[in-house]
């Protein structure tokens, strides 16, 4: 091997390598320049697709009564918004639409309306909807049931009545979740924190669609699990399509805001006792001076050069390339 490699060496203490020592090489040597560039880093992290708490609904009402007619009828049946879900029977809406009817014919000779605005009133805090209330004028007659409409559209995830059961005010008959838009939640370890607070953009994606989602509303919640070490990174995504639903596995990317670096390849970068060294490409052919630099990696391939070189300084490509045998032998570098 020393044969091949002919390396004319002037003899130098290792101190003194890095500021005087020059190699000059007898055979050809492939060189790279310094580069800056603007690099951003990629992180990659898994969550799941919750439900966005805003767009549950409880359908609770404010009276009590009984199961007439069930339209809403099954677990995670789609309903729109205005669509009637059951229809019942309570005696208190009942009784009260009937004062509203004899509050409106006490008071239609007279000027003072007060009785009726009260009747109606009450009908309105029950929670009857504005055109069965209109319904009991227009018609000048009180129906015996009543119906109860979907406040929003959205999925049935819970039903608790069923045909001819009776329940109590306040009770939950349904739950209405809206799934227009959902949430996506990934875990971030504690020593991401500091790099999260220069990521704008997320991108989201799922196994069950192509389709990459693209979102910048987040919440890091204030709360760290002791036990993982990790805190819960809350994103917004649309879903008019209805493409995702509670429990989806999600893959979430995300990069930070670019930094200018001076690069080299990590195959230039030869180390030493420690310490970080290129070959310098020097002032004649066939010159070339060992230079003490200071690194640290960007990737498997690069390291990032925080000092000893400029941008624009050729250096030889394969630090080692440049080792003879003897060389190391005596300690040069």
């Amino acid at each position: 091997m020393k044969s091949a490699l002919k390396i004319l060496v002037t003899l130098l203490p290792l101190t003194l390598l890095a500021k005087e020592a020059t190699v000059e090489q007898l055979f050809s040597v492939q060189t790279v320049k310094v580069k800056q560039e603007s690099v951003s880093h990629a992180r990659k992290n898994f969550g799941f697709v919750t439900v966005d708490e805003a767009r549950v609904h409880h359908i609770a009402p404010r009276f009590g009564g009984y199961v007439e007619k069930i339209y809403a009828d099954k677990i995670y049946k789609y309903v729109k918004k205005g669509q009637p879900l059951v229809t019942i029977y309570s005696p208190e809406v009942y009784k009260a639409e009937e004062d509203y009817l004899n509050s409106y014919n006490y008071t239609k000779n007279r000027q003072d309306k007060g009785m009726m605005r009260s009747a109606k009133l009450k009908l309105q805090l029950l929670g009857v909807s504005e055109t069965e209330i209109d319904a009991v004028l227009k018609k000048k007659e009180v129906a015996k049931t009543t119906t109860i409409y979907a406040p929003v559209s959205g999925y049935i995830f819970k039903k608790s009545i069923s045909d001819g059961s009776a329940f109590s005010a306040k009770a939950q008959l349904y739950e209405i979740v809206n799934l227009d838009e959902v949430w996506v939640e990934t875990k971030i370890y504690e020593d991401d924190l500091a790099w999260m607070k220069n990521v704008k953009n997320f991108a989201v994606n799922f196994k069950s669609t192509p389709n990459t989602y693209n979102t910048k509303s987040s919440l890091l919640y204030p709360n760290l699990d002791p036990k993982e070490a990790t805190m819960t990174l809350r994103l917004r995504l649309k879903n008019a399509s209805h493409t995702l639903f509670p429990g989806m596995y999600a893959t979430v990317s995300s990069q930070d805001m670019k930094k200018s670096y001076l690069t080299l390849p990590s195959d230039a970068v030869m180390r030493k006792d420690g310490k970080n060294y290129v070959f310098v490409v020097g002032e004649y052919e066939g010159e070339y001076e060992p230079i003490e630099v200071s690194v640290k990696p960007l990737n498997a391939h690069t390291y990032i050069i925080t000092d000893g070189v400029s941008a624009g300084d050729a250096v030889v490509s394969n630090a080692l390339f440049m080792m003879d045998s003897d060389a190391q032998i005596n300690g040069l570098y």
